[in-house]
């Protein structure tokens, strides 16, 4: 299933950081010739690849968990979900800085509660990141009555961690929700007896890839 895509291929958070980078190219080509300005194009190329936002198709199937994230799974495991108190699959997804940052629905549901947590800039590709970094949690219930969690995780060099959804708000599978900027980790975690469709070092796409069908 496809879906309308109403926002630009490259996101709106990096029109910024995209400008700079280009006005620094230019300024540095008409100074002092394209090879100086060499290192400049390709920090311009590379900070366009990090802030694209490709349309993605949506399978079909409510009972599928998609992907919220482009990365790469580094755990798949049973785990107390922090945020409601209870035993969960965890299921932790890598963004390297070649990965597409936007974040997106994992499944149909209603916006139940949001916790913003401050804190450290640790890699997050490691286990006390998800204790220890600034982190944005997103709980969603389906018109099933299942819960699942969603930690967006900043990393040594994300900084900024941006959710655009409030409490109360329906999304949509697929639906985008938010972006973290400069690297990252996203947490989900899904109600005992789902069962995975991934395996540890699987290539994850924000909305294309089930990670998981729900019990």
């Amino acid at each position: 299933m496809s879906t309308s895509y109403p926002h630009p291929l490259i996101a709106r958070e990096g029109w910024p950081f995209i400008g700079i980078a280009l006005a620094l190219a230019l300024i540095v080509n008409s100074a002092a010739g394209w090879f100086l300005a060499l290192p400049f194009w390709l920090l311009f190329l590379l900070v366009l690849q990090f802030f694209r936002d490709p349309p993605r198709t949506i399978p079909t199937g409510t009972r599928k968990v998609l992907s919220p994230a482009d990365g790469r799974v580094i755990a798949i495991e049973r785990a107390r979900d922090p945020y409601l108190d209870r035993d969960s699959l965890k299921i932790s997804i890598y963004m390297n800085i070649f990965n597409a940052h936007s974040n997106r629905s994992p499944v149909d549901g209603e916006v139940k509660q949001i916790w913003y947590h401050p804190g450290r800039f640790l890699s997050a590709a490691l286990d006390k990141a998800a204790g220890e970094n600034e982190r944005n949690a997103l709980w969603l219930r389906t018109a099933d009555g299942d819960d699942i969690t969603c930690v967006q995780i900043a990393g040594i060099a994300a900084r900024r961690i941006l959710c655009y959804t409030h409490e109360g708000e329906t999304l949509q599978r697929g639906e985008r929700y938010g972006f973290i900027r400069f690297g990252s980790r996203m947490d989900v975690y899904l109600p005992v007896g789902s069962k995975a469709r991934v395996t540890l070092g699987d290539k994850v796409l924000a909305s294309s890839s089930p990670l998981a069908d729900l019990p």
